[in-house]
């Protein structure tokens, strides 16, 4: 077959061509004994292209809107745990590779994802190995799955890999799902807090308006300020929605280009607290994947070009960029970890202390779960101080809209007393 690979020879130069061989196996290991040092291999598809899509692809194609297999992000990564953790149950207890495929497509509640097995186990069947088959749906395996389950096959320790993929799937699920659960209570409160405003704006001043006028009494100038800005919205609303949903789409055509991408990226890792979270999450992700990835015996090119197409930031890519140049060169990757801020000099030295033990991969392990269990706490305490301030900032925007109304009342009741 023919496969497209890209790889760096000894000066570091990027190199980019195609190779006949029997699997990626023994093209990876015929390019070695040509001092290229492999960074990616793919199957060449009907056009020319690779049939198996980097990670990076599948992110371009999550971020232009398509829908994945599943649903949404993360019910795809839970239909893909519990596969994985199946699939490593029978496997390891004996069933054959094309049976446990059959018996999982039989038991997939979702049609896509029972379609996508159904093709994996048609083409296990003609004679293709697993990694490749699974290439032909990258919507429901990503570049990492495809590269460990290669990983796995060329070292007859698939049962063993397919373990190590449900424990990092189950890990990256439980850390999407401890964020999103730490925004849900401070989310819903400001969507609590915005609503009430509207409807005060909408419903309740107007009503005081008309009342004022009806009294003619002078109006204090927080008063008269509400007043003006809930005419206003009763007034132009539409206006108002128009601009909003326009500045929405507009910001998101912006970010999602390459200056507006690198303009975020740059913003949120400057933002006083959020940045140091952005920065404990994002090199908790790159230490995990990249642990993984070497224990798995995923050669050190390789583990880092996959590290950096799961990176979302552009800062945290252009380093693993930099990393991978690196080792092409004969350099370690501690050498690029120490330059760079974005690393914590404790993560810099467990790096080079594992490079220097020849203990990398269970090294990076070890220290991606102390970073998990320690961003978790961070998270937690983050979310148990915005909740409070949510809660303050809104009583006392309901308090000033409060005092702001009844201040002129005060003000009648007083005059017809003192008449």
């Amino acid at each position: 077959m023919k496969l497209t690979y890209e790889a760096f020879d000894k000066t570091g130069t990027k190199v980019r061509d195609v190779i006949e061989a029997s699997d990626p196996a023994q093209a990876t290991e015929e390019l070695r004994r040509r001092d290229l040092f492999v960074a990616d291999i793919s199957p060449v598809g009907p056009g020319g292209e690779s049939s198996r899509g980097s990670a990076a692809a599948d992110q371009r194609t999550a971020a232009s809107g398509k829908v994945l297999v599943g649903g949404s992000k993360t019910k795809r990564m839970k239909t893909l745990a519990m596969f994985t953790r199946q699939l490593f149950v029978l496997v390891s207890s004996g069933t054959p590779l094309a049976q446990a495929l059959s018996a999982l497509e039989r038991q997939m509640q979702d049609e896509q994802w029972r379609d996508a097995i159904n093709d994996v186990r048609l083409k296990l069947e003609e004679g293709s190995t697993l990694s490749m088959a699974l290439a032909s749906h990258p919507e429901c395996f990503d570049s990492i799955y495809r590269h460990m389950v290669a990983a796995g096959e060329s070292s007859g320790e698939l049962s063993s890999m397919l373990q190590r993929l449900a424990e990092l799937t189950h890990k990256r699920l439980h850390i999407r799902s401890a964020i999103q659960g730490a925004m849900i209570y401070p989310a819903l409160l400001s969507v609590v807090a915005f609503g009430v405003m509207i409807l005060l704006m909408v419903f309740v001043i107007p009503r005081f308006g008309e009342l004022f006028d009806s009294l003619d009494t002078p109006q204090p100038a927080s008063t008269a300020v509400l007043l003006a800005v809930s005419q206003t919205v009763c007034k132009y609303w539409w206006a108002m929605a128009i601009g909003l949903i326009g500045v929405v789409f507009g910001l998101r055509a912006y970010f999602q280009s390459d200056a507006g991408s690198r303009f975020f990226d740059t913003i949120v890792l400057k933002l006083p607290k959020i940045g140091g979270i952005v920065r404990n999450f994002s090199t908790a992700r790159i230490v995990r994947m990249l642990g993984v990835l070497l224990e798995s015996r995923v050669p050190v090119l390789e583990a880092l070009s996959l590290t950096r197409d799961t990176t979302a930031n552009v800062h945290y890519t252009e380093l693993m960029d930099r990393a991978e140049k690196a080792v092409a060169q004969g350099q370690e990757i501690s050498s690029v970890f120490g330059e760079s801020n974005l690393i914590t000099p404790s993560v810099y030295e467990a790096t080079r202390s594992g490079e220097q033990s020849g203990q990398v991969g269970p090294l990076l392990l070890n220290l991606g779960d102390f970073l998990d269990e320690e961003n978790e706490v961070t998270l937690k305490a983050l979310t148990s101080i915005i909740e409070p301030v949510i809660l303050i900032v809104m009583g006392l925007l309901v308090g000033f809209v409060a005092l702001s109304m009844f201040m002129p009342l005060f003000d009648v009741t007083s005059m017809t007393g003192g008449g």
